[in-house]
């Protein structure tokens, strides 16, 4: 038999192979590895292409060299799961880097990086000053962790005491200018209230690549057409903003009636009002 048969023989075996090895093993081996992972993928890699390229070679010796060293791999992940001791010794520790603003550089040293290197992991957290950060870890998949200093990070609404509505995840109800069904029954919504709303921002159904429904009920799309302008939903500030008149209208009414029975009743519905504004605050400007 020609030897490009073989090759090409081979060649489909082993990728069926690896790819059966690679799920066996799950996602860690095609994200960050710890260094056994590195390891083991390189030599894996490195056995199948030799099988089957090397037309003299014994092809079942090779699937066997890959069984075992998959197999190896397996056992290693499950062993590292239940002893911190063995991950320990796997997988690395993190290296603190940056303490109090302060480079270690013996630390440095040890994980064998530069500076420069620290201050490009740093860039790429959108951190440009080492004494801004508090505390920064080099991870034993080489990433690298950094907490700023409590004066160097950003406001959040619970520093300001704010409360905030909470979001959930927005459900796609149009892909590819056909709808999604079952999406939009999650929303509880029907293809009534879609066609209402595609009509209201004056687009078509095929013209939509992206629609997503988001916690509100608001309709957001993204259009084939990227020139065009699509208008924001509007109902939650027109909601808030009509409240807020009514809220207003009431506080008027009080002020020019000279009728203390009605003055009393406009002050008190004013004032129910205004506190279901300040509760409703969080989801009609969220």
């Amino acid at each position: 038999m020609p030897g490009w048969i073989f090759i090409i023989t081979r060649s489909i075996i082993f990728l069926l192979l690896l790819f059966i090895t690679t799920k066996i093993l799950g996602k860690k081996q095609i994200s960050e590895l710890s260094f056994f992972e590195y390891v083991a993928g390189i030599t894996i890699g490195s056995i199948a292409g030799e099988v089957v390229t090397g037309l003299e070679s014994n092809a079942y010796h090779g699937a066997l060299a890959i069984i075992v060293f998959g197999l190896v791999t397996f056992f290693v992940d499950y062993f590292s799961l239940h002893s911190k001791k063995f991950r320990d010794i796997v997988e690395g520790k993190g290296t603190v880097v940056i303490k109090d603003g302060k480079i270690l550089e013996e630390n440095l040293k040890k994980e064998k990086y530069t500076i420069d290197e620290i201050s490009a992991l740093l860039r790429q957290r959108g951190i440009f000053k080492v004494a801004d950060v508090e505390y920064a870890v080099i991870e034993p998949r080489g990433n690298l962790s950094a907490l700023l200093k409590k004066e160097n990070q950003p406001l959040t609404p619970k520093d300001l005491g704010m409360k905030m509505a909470n979001e959930k995840e927005p459900q796609t109800v149009i892909m590819d200018g056909k709808i999604i069904d079952e999406a939009l029954r999650w929303t509880g919504k029907g293809r009534g209230w879609l066609y209402t709303e595609l009509e209201k921002l004056n687009v078509t159904l095929d013209n939509v690549f992206l629609g997503q429904v988001d916690s509100y009920g608001d309709l957001t799309v993204d259009l084939y057409e990227d020139k065009l302008q699509v208008p924001q939903p509007t109902t939650r500030p027109l909601l808030a903003a009509t409240l807020k008149k009514v809220q207003a209208d009431l506080e008027i009414f009080s002020l020019s009636t000279t009728c203390e029975k009605s003055k009393e009743m406009y002050k008190k519905n004013a004032a129910l009002l205004q506190e279901a504004i300040d509760k409703l605050h969080p989801y009609l400007n969220g």
